[in-house]
């Protein structure tokens, strides 16, 4: 199906300028002709209406009133103009004359024949009276019976309407072509910011956004991007639009960076016990049996078999829960799990000052009771891990008014304040000023934060020489 209107935005405003100027135009034209045919039919009525006084009155005139057919020429009144027609019927016969250059022209039967039917009700009428052309013709009946009909031509109606008529399509197409011309001027000036806004999207567009980080994406101008304006919300709309792609972009390059760099600590993690379990397996064989080379190399591979373990449900641990996979939900007694842990650690590692704070009544909030205990005891275990012997760790467990709040503080040496932002991220290990005598592999504080946001919290850490705290936020009953 072939296209009505240009498909350009451009072409469709100048084709709907140019035929809203064309209608105007001709509706103007129009309006103009019929008010102008109706003012000169009026007046050409009243000229009607004064040529049959002027007849009536020469005819009356005469001996007896109209002259009957039979008779000379009818008189010709003073003061008719030129292409005048008079006719007297009386019964069915009648007799006509047209005034025409000083002399008088009887009409023919045909005509006469015409004027006959035409009715006496003082209404003017236009009726095409054959080669003399379209005539107003009035009638009207004497006292006497006869019928005088007048009637007067439209030949100076007809061609000051056609002159009229040439003019205002003279003057209409000429203002549809300047108003083509100045619409296709203006219609491009006013939709210049537009297309700089579309040069902006199609320079985004050749963008290699399926590869890698992109930044320095262009920008509309300030310019364009005026809320006062249609193209100025376009502009801003646009702006948006990229600040969120080049946003999605670059958390989608940071994913992939830190997939990679999952995989490859993972690889890591899982290589040293792996090749220490190689190590001592090759030296069982070199050994000849030896029972106690057998019996330390067991030993060393339990131990490595065990820390491959622990790293692989960790990373089970940390897939399950982001990846959304519902836990248990049921009332849980947290002083209690605080409490039990914070004595645990006291069991295990002596060698620091733990001390727990806890408020009168129980702390009860929903949720699963196992990870909720996982988390608190990675907590403390990290205290251990990057505190010196001798460190004072305090447990506290307070409400909050957004629910409740849990905080495991340590007089440690600190946290670099390099890795403080990445604290809660995969392998994040601090540095030599904390140590690692438990060889951990850096997933605690990640599993931690993993466990919080299922519960609906969130965990914080703020972090100088000498006071580390990890809070963690709970909902009373999250959602």
């Amino acid at each position: 199906m072939p296209r009505l209107l240009p498909a350009t935005l451009t072409g469709r405003l100048i084709v709907t300028a140019v035929a809203l100027v064309a209608v105007v135009g001709i509706g103007v034209s129009a309006f103009a002709a019929l008010t102008m045919r109706s003012y000169l039919t009026d007046r050409l009525d009243s000229q009607l209406h004064d040529s049959l006084d002027r007849s009536t009155r020469e005819l009356d005139r005469l001996p007896g009133g109209p002259r009957p057919p039979e008779t000379g020429p009818l008189p010709v009144a003073v003061g008719q103009g030129e292409g005048t027609l008079t006719a007297v019927f009386r019964g069915s016969a009648g007799r006509g004359d047209l005034v025409g250059d000083g002399q008088q022209e009887t009409l023919s039967d045909a005509v006469l024949e015409v004027l006959a039917e035409q009715p006496t009700d003082d209404v003017a009428r236009t009726v095409d009276l054959g080669r003399l052309g379209a005539y107003r013709l009035l009638a009207v009946r004497g006292d006497d019976g006869a019928v005088v009909v007048v009637g007067l031509p439209t030949t100076d109606v007809d061609e000051t309407l056609t002159i009229m008529l040439l003019w205002a399509g003279l003057l209409t197409l000429t203002g549809t072509v300047a108003a083509a011309a100045a619409a296709r001027v203006l219609v491009r000036r006013q939709l210049r910011p537009l297309r700089d806004v579309a040069a902006t999207a199609h320079e985004v567009s050749r963008l290699p956004l399926s590869s890698g980080a992109v930044v320095g994406t262009p920008r509309v101008p300030g310019n364009l991007t005026d809320p006062a304006t249609e193209v100025g919300r376009v502009g801003d709309a646009l702006n948006l639009l990229l600040e969120h792609v080049e946003e999605s972009l670059e958390a989608r390059h940071q994913s992939e960076q830190q997939v990679r760099r999952f995989v490859a600590d993972a690889s890591h993690e899982l290589r040293t016990p792996l090749a220490t379990i190689a190590g001592y397996t090759e030296l069982v064989h070199r050994s000849g049996g030896d029972p106690e080379v057998v019996r330390q190399a067991l030993a060393k591979v339990e131990t490595e078999s065990t820390r491959m373990s622990s790293l692989v449900n960790d990373l089970l641990l940390l897939a399950r829960l982001e990846s959304g996979r519902p836990l248990d939900r049921a009332s849980v007694d947290l002083t209690q799990i605080v409490l039990e842990a914070v004595s645990d650690r006291q069991v295990v590692d002596p060698g620091r000052r733990w001390t727990l704070e806890l408020p009168d009544d129980a702390v009860e909030v929903t949720g699963d009771a196992g990870r909720l205990h996982q988390a608190v005891t990675n907590l403390l275990t990290n205290a251990t891990r990057h505190t010196p012997e001798g460190s004072a760790v305090t447990t506290s467990l307070r409400r909050s008014p957004l629910g409740v709040a849990l905080t495991v503080r340590d007089d440690g040496p600190g946290i670099d304040p390099s890795l403080l932002p990445h604290v809660f991220d995969r392998f994040a290990r601090g540095d030599s000023s904390r140590t690692r005598a438990s060889g951990g592999a850096g997933l605690g504080t990640s599993i931690v934060k993993a466990i919080v946001e299922a519960h609906d919290g969130r965990v914080t850490v703020r972090s100088r020489p000498g006071d580390t705290a990890f809070t963690v936020h709970l909902p009373t009953t999250p959602g």
